[in-house]
């Protein structure tokens, strides 16, 4: 089971995960430190729900801004 969004094709991206230490020099502080980096993952809000597609009924899996925004009509 993909979690990609069947309307816009949002999914599953990779990223870092930056752990910063010590308060900033703005507010002031010594400076921030960066850690060491770790990779992780940004998951998209995917919602299975049923649509009418084409005037059928059709089980999608939708991001929840696709839902929101109206793109789809729920049966």
């Amino acid at each position: 089971m993909s979690r990609k969004c069947e309307i816009c094709g949002k999914g599953t991206v990779a990223g870092n995960s930056v752990p910063r230490k010590g308060l900033p020099k703005k507010k002031g502080g010594a400076g921030q430190h960066i850690g060491v980096k770790s990779k992780r993952t940004f998951k998209p809000n995917i919602v299975k729900i049923r649509a009418l597609f084409n005037g059928n009924k059709q089980s999608v899996k939708i991001c929840t801004r696709c839902l929101k925004a109206g793109k789809v009509v729920k049966a």
